[in-house]
């Protein structure tokens, strides 16, 4: 695979949308960044159903006279968006100093084209990328554009079965497939990390209650073998419907296994849930 930035190719077009669900500022409470005061676009649409995910509303994939943007917590604008409109909510809502945007979703890799042509609007703020993962042809042709990858590698056993979306390419459903998918993943930062030393990564793991921590050894296995020098964030899940958060020996096992592997690892929690902010 080639990280090499792709060659302009003439004026970015402003026909490019994608489905905006909000647009706000706040305080990143995962991963790497955690602390840092982001303004945050997430996107609609969403093929994963993963068991403990926060935000069920952003899976589904509204029509074009159904969409709706909230911007600032404040309106609501029509949710189908170029990235030149989004740059002028995106301002609006930072209330002062330009900050990091965090680009989330729902799963913000169904838009390519849209996170392609995002930073031409954006002027010299940080841009980031939340994802799930699933996707990692979409996120070789779009991480270039990004100053730093939040991935998670999800565990399948947390995963129902994905629901077909017309903006999505196939999704893993298998072990396997999954395998395949976070090998090909950790294969990009890696390679990344040596292409673009400016730039950042991490991986993301959910723990939830109820599981055993030696369940995600293949999930360790795999950034020890492809990408040992990206950090690894636990985070242990904030309880929602039937998933409970994990117990604290569960998380400390997790932790240990990870040093065993010699991964930079942190345990964090969703620390804008403990804030009670958005």
């Amino acid at each position: 695979m080639s990280l090499s930035p792709s060659p302009a190719t003439g004026a970015v077009s402003r026909a490019v949308s994608a489905p905006v669900l909000e647009v706000f500022a706040s305080v990143q409470g995962e991963g790497m960044h955690v602390g840092e005061p982001q303004v945050f676009l997430r996107l609609a649409g969403c093929p994963l159903r993963c068991q403990w995910c926060d935000t069920p509303g952003s899976w589904a994939l509204p029509a074009n006279d159904a969409a709706r943007a909230r911007i600032g917590g404040a309106r609501d604008e029509d949710g189908w968006a170029t990235p030149f409109r989004v740059a002028t909510w995106i301002a609006e809502v930072e209330r002062g100093e330009p900050r990091t945007i965090s680009v989330t979703g729902g799963e913000p890799l169904l838009w390519p084209a849209f996170l392609r042509e995002l930073p031409t609007f954006t002027g010299e703020r940080r841009l980031h990328l939340e994802t799930a993962g699933a996707h990692p042809a979409e996120l070789e042709d779009v991480h270039a554009a990004f100053d730093h990858l939040s991935v998670d590698l999800k565990l399948p056993a947390d995963m129902n079965a994905p629901v077909a979306l017309d903006a999505a390419s196939d999704v893993p459903t298998s072990e396997a497939e999954w395998a395949h998918a976070r090998r090909r993943v950790l294969a990009l930062l890696h390679e990344r990390a040596a292409t673009f030393p400016d730039k950042d990564a991490c991986v993301k793991i959910v723990v939830a209650g109820g599981r055993a921590p030696r369940a995600f050894e293949p999930l360790l296995d795999d950034v020890m073998r492809i990408a040992p020098d990206v950090p690894v964030y636990l985070q242990p899940a904030t309880p929602i419907g039937r998933v409970d958060a994990p117990a604290p020996d569960v998380l400390l096992e997790l932790a240990e296994l990870a040093l065993d592997r010699e991964l930079l690892v942190r345990v964090v929690p969703q620390v804008h849930r403990a804030l009670r902010l958005p």
